[in-house]
């Protein structure tokens, strides 16, 4: 017995050394040689030509010049976190054949190893400028990102195709744009700019506000004034796609009306509406301070009343003006598009902005009440029915633009995908009604948009607010417990969606057979009932824990056929119909690559679609909210 003690203690003496003998390295240093921000003025302007002529390759070819007040170490930086964007979402790998060149020789650069959108250059002695040739290669296909340019529009940021240097605020950096178009075409921007032919001398300003500056430009173009500062600058891929009826554009002016009214003053000098009208180009809806950018798809005018819910787009991204862009969170403002900014009060930017975006369409009468209500109801119903609230407060999905990088989800359901929008909508739909029943009628959330957005007019810089100043300016107009309602309903999780601002409001979200009609019509929608969506190419959404995801239906499943017949959407909407009371499953044959397989849904609720009705006798404090003022 000793022996053998003896014997384990030795094995055990042996052993111990060998496991603290493994490898182990230290870190390879690394010094961060990248000059921060500093607010002091640049020596000398940037000078930024682009030849946007190659419109079948989709490829701009950049030259700049870069004026230096000395010899040594400077860095260029490529813009990473944009505003608008949330997160890195510079295209740096569309930036190629770069040259630079000072004195008339070339000189060599090399990336920064951490930090990718950075490059080194030794300016040598005597150097007064550089030089700059690249190319920004764009998307020529959607899988390699946002088609921008197409033979007859492109959508030019002037971010995408231009270096800036590092160490400075990028309002302190003087630059001076032109543009070379292709012949015949025209430009808007919400950048003053002079044409000589197809080339555009655009006003000398800072790069703060050039990169905020967009371009779209086209073949076929039709400007529209809106009001004496704000036009519709409308470009389509024919020239039948412009044929804007006059009631149409009254609505549009309504919109731009009932927006300055409401917050109080205008924080531009002038507005674009940068409206693309186009299956070719990328759709996209991206706000600016003295323009925004939106993409539709063709019939915007000439279809009016197939897609009301498409108009949301313009009320959303003219409100960012204000909120967002004038009024922005403290932690979302940077100096300069390399320091990360960060989204913790994106339930004000986005979600505020959400909320005045279908108040505004149904003031102005650009989408009628009801199609609003039938939107409505479609937020709530969807946020209602997402289990992820369980596990992850509203909150964390501002910061689903750095995780996601606005990729799609799979289980959005359990996921959550930025849903600071829309429950930030529903957050303001609460804090309306409370100011209204806490005032008695006396207040209401147009009080906090006039003390909290309206500034010096004209005036397109930025003042920055934290979620203090929230709750001051809320405790100014009506005191209440602002702050544990908006700690609750934006930090922690919970069973059910906030949805006591309609019902305080006078209205209830209710779920019958009628389809909603906010649903697209490409679009089989038995998300309430058997949990699932399904478009063209087959499901395109599971709800976790639902009927379907019971059943062990997957998401890019294909039905082939139901209870033994060829699937059809009607043909799948029966059988829900034909299932309600009873106890036989809904049979479903599926199709998933090269396999076949046969699943059960044990559902018997029968169709189920989301509406509001009106709680309230006489008029409800909704009806009030969406009045034109």
């Amino acid at each position: 017995m000793l022996r053998a003690l003896s014997v384990a203690a030795l094995l055990l003496a042996t052993a111990a050394p060998a496991l603290g003998q493994n490898s182990a390295p230290q870190p390879a240093p690394f010094v961060d040689t990248i000059p921060e921000a500093r607010d002091t003025a640049y020596p000398g302007t940037i000078l930024l030509d682009i030849d946007a002529t190659d419109t079948q390759r989709g490829i701009f070819r950049v030259k700049q010049t870069i004026p230096v007040a000395k010899s040594g170490h400077l860095v260029l930086l490529y813009p990473k976190w944009l505003q608008g964007k949330h997160g890195p979402r510079g295209e740096i790998e569309k930036l190629t054949g770069l040259q630079i060149s000072a004195n008339g020789k070339r000189l060599q650069w090399k990336r920064d190893p951490v930090d990718v959108f950075a490059f080194h250059i030794d300016v040598p002695g005597g150097a007064k400028k550089l030089d700059l040739e690249f190319q920004f290669a764009s998307a020529t296909s959607s899988d390699q990102g946002r088609i921008v340019m197409t033979p007859a529009m492109m959508s030019l940021q002037f971010n995408s195709m231009s270096l800036y240097p590092a160490g400075y605020y990028v309002r302190r950096i003087p630059v001076q744009a032109r543009v070379k178009y292709p012949e015949g075409w025209s430009a808007a921007s919400g950048l003053p700019s002079k044409a000589t032919g197809s080339t555009y001398n655009y006003e000398k300003t800072n790069y703060e506000v050039l990169v905020d500056s967009p371009v779209l430009a086209g073949r076929y173009y039709r400007p529209i004034e809106l009001s004496p500062r704000v036009t519709l600058d409308v470009f389509a891929d024919t020239p039948e796609e412009l044929e804007a009826k006059p009631e149409q554009i009254e609505a549009h002016k309504r919109l731009v009306d009932q927006t300055v009214k409401t917050m109080g003053s205008q924080p531009y000098d002038q507005y674009h509406f940068l409206l693309s009208i186009s299956d070719e180009l990328g759709g996209i809806g991206l706000e600016h301070h003295r323009s925004s950018e939106n993409g539709v798809k063709p019939g915007y005018f000439i279809k009016w009343d197939d897609n009301p819910t498409g108009r949301n787009l313009l009320p959303h991204e003219f409100t960012h003006s204000w909120d967002g862009k004038y009024r922005r969170g403290a932690d979302q403002w940077a100096p300069d598009y390399r320091t990360p900014t960060r989204g913790s009060l994106l339930w004000v930017y986005e979600g505020q902005t959400q909320f005045w975006g279908y108040v505004f369409q149904a003031r102005s009468g650009l989408v009628s009440k009801n199609d609003t209500l039938e939107s409505y109801a479609s937020i709530m119903a969807s946020l209602d029915n997402r289990k992820a609230r369980e596990w992850r407060p509203m909150g964390d999905t501002t910061n689903d633009p750095v995780i996601s990088a606005r990729a799609p989800k799979g289980w959005v359901s359990w996921q959550r995908s930025e849903d600071y929008y829309n429950e930030g909508l529903l957050i303001w739909m609460e804090v309306d009604s409370v100011l209204r029943e806490q005032s008695k009628g006396m207040k209401s959330i147009d009080d906090f948009a006039r003390a909290f957005f309206q500034g010096r007019d004209g005036d397109y810089g930025e003042v920055t607010y934290t979620f203090d100043d929230v709750v001051r300016t809320l405790n100014a107009i009506q005191p209440y417990d602002w702050r544990t309602l908006l700690d609750q309903r934006v930090n922690q999780v919970s069973q059910r969606a906030p949805l006591a601002g309609f019902e305080r409001n006078g209205y209830k979200l209710v779920y019958t057979e009628e389809p909603n009609k906010a649903t697209g019509k490409t679009v089989v929608d038995l998300a309430y009932s058997l949990g699932l969506t399904l478009g063209p190419k087959g499901i395109t959404t599971v709800a976790w824990d639902s009927p379907a995801f019971e059943a062990g239906v997957d998401l890019g499943d294909e039905i082939v056929a139901v209870n033994g017949r060829a699937y059809t959407g009607d043909r799948l909407k029966q059988a829900v119909k034909e299932a309600k009371g009873g106890k036989d499953p809904i049979k479903l044959l599926l199709k998933s690559g090269e396999r076949y397989r046969e699943v059960a849904i044990d559902y018997h609720g029968g169709l189920r679609y989301p509406h509001l009705v009106k709680t309230a006798t006489g008029e409800a404090g909704l009806d009030k909210l969406l009045q034109p003022r």
